[in-house]
């Protein structure tokens, strides 16, 4: 079930807030979490019925996990605690490495051997990635002693299945919503900046990334022969602003959903191409992610205190990792070590060649890094990847441009115009302008903007079966 669906919008959305809000609060808010753990089970259940026994099984082994070494820490024995981490880290890597990378190794090791060994016929439960990323980080922080146990399984089992942000993220770590899993009242107080937070999100998924979504999809499916070097260009830019505002989208979505009950998620994205470096977008990209290895991986491997070419090896690790992270595939590893590259060439040199030159080019310089790191992640098949960047840098001999690259730069400049219009803070800008100034006239304009945004995206969802999410296969 997608948040950018009619079904969810109308029915579940409505239905779930509505036993939200009647249901007694009870002891450290045992009865709303259930209310939340049970309509949770029921979203995910709707598009992976038999994946809810995964899930659960998750949950169940990492609640264990964590009571068993909160109690080994309270008696101070330090090495069981240690022995309990290391099986629970398996535990979760075997359960995701099975169901996501099982087949990569598997025709991998065909190809290299010569073998046949059949594919396993097991489809990749959704959000997997991202369940198990939270619930590693929290044994993991129990252990550090950061966060506390939690003893009750409905609180802890509403924090992991948590529809808001349990398909597709932002990856929130237990820490960060422990006190408002017990403790959080008067959700009312957030609740309309929870919906203002969710049509944001919702018009930046149907409005503008279904839009532009729908050029990269037509540019995609061309025969070589129909392809021109600005017919591969205006597909990539298309593909490079639809998987920023639909997975930013998609992550205001679930920030704003977290509102309407209380919860304050971190931000994921913060306008990540007005950056002027990879270090820069990096921080700005999928800032949950990013954090949970920098602390999870990155830190404990050492970090840059260490000597120079560890420091260098544990960026490629990470890298490495972040780019398998994302899928089962070469061109995702490729992917993330590409940035891993580039990023270990700032750190060492060219961050200070950029500091030297004009703010333009150093903006230009990222937006054609991102722009061509994106071909290796739209598209699985390496040789196509390379085959594509030679129709962008004239290296296929292909035309400049042609009647069809023409026609589809003329029917898709506007919605490419407010898309780059709205990757930027400009109107964020604007609108904290007129807050300052004039604080009834700046809710009445939010008002007109937030129906107008349900009603156009309403329209659209019904008029329109064209509602991919992207990040789903993650």
């Amino acid at each position: 079930m997608l948040f950018s669906s009619v079904l969810f919008l109308f029915c579940f959305l409505p239905l779930t807030l509505l036993l939200y809000y009647i249901c007694p609060r009870g002891h450290k808010n045992t009865g709303k979490n259930t209310v939340l753990f049970i309509t949770s089970i029921i979203f995910y259940a709707w598009g992976e019925p038999v994946y809810i026994f995964l899930m659960l099984f998750t949950i169940l082994h990492n609640y264990i996990f964590a009571i068993l070494i909160g109690k080994q820490k309270a008696k101070g024995n330090e090495k069981a605690s240690k022995y309990l981490l290391v099986g629970s880290v398996i535990l979760n890597l075997g359960v995701l490495g099975f169901f996501k990378y099982s087949n990569f190794f598997i025709s991998n090791i065909d190809s290299l051997f010569g073998l046949d060994i059949p594919l396993l016929e097991i489809a990749l439960p959704i959000g997997i990635s991202f369940y198990t990323f939270q619930t590693m980080s929290y044994t993991i922080d129990v252990y550090k002693g950061i966060t506390k146990v939690q003893y009750n399984p409905i609180s802890f089992g509403a924090y992991v299945t948590l529809f808001p942000q349990l398909i597709a993220g932002p990856i929130v770590q237990y820490k960060t919503v422990a006190e408002e899993l017990d403790n959080r009242k008067n959700e009312h107080l957030t609740f309309a900046k929870g919906i203002k937070t969710f049509t944001v999100g919702l018009a930046k998924k149907v409005l503008i990334a279904n839009s532009v979504g729908q050029l990269w999809d037509t540019v995609i499916g061309l025969e070589p022969s129909q392809m021109t070097v600005l017919t591969s260009w205006l597909g990539i830019i298309a593909f490079s602003l639809q998987i920023y505002f639909d997975f930013s989208g998609y992550s205001d979505m679930a920030i704003g959903l977290g509102r309407m009950f209380g919860f304050e998620f971190n931000i994921n994205f913060n306008y990540p191409y007005i950056s002027q470096s990879v270090t820069e977008f990096w921080r700005r990209w999928h800032i949950s992610l990013g954090s949970w290895f920098r602390e999870y991986l990155y830190i404990p491997l050492g970090g840059n205190r260490v000597s120079r070419w560890k420091h260098l090896r544990n960026i490629f690790i990470v890298w490495f990792c972040t780019g398998f992270w994302h899928g089962a595939n070469w061109n995702f590893i490729i992917w993330g070590l590409y940035f891993g590259v580039l990023l270990v060439l700032e750190k060492t040199f060219l961050l200070k060649v950029l500091a030297a030159i004009p703010r333009f080019f150093r903006h230009i310089y990222l937006l054609l890094i991102v722009i061509v790191s994106w071909v290796f992640f739209a598209i699985e098949d390496v040789s196509v990847c390379l085959d594509y960047l030679g129709n962008m840098f004239f290296m296929n001999g292909l035309p400049l441009y042609d009647d069809r690259a023409v026609y589809l730069l003329y029917t898709n400049a506007f919605v490419i115009s407010i898309a780059i219009l709205f990757s930027m803070p400009l109107f964020n800008r604007i609108a904290e302008k007129l807050r300052t100034k004039n604080e009834t006239f700046y809710q009445i304009i939010c008002l007109i903007g937030c129906l107008f945004v349900w009603f156009a995206s309403t329209a659209s969802l019904v008029s329109n079966s064209y509602n991919p999410f992207l990040y789903f296969r993650f």
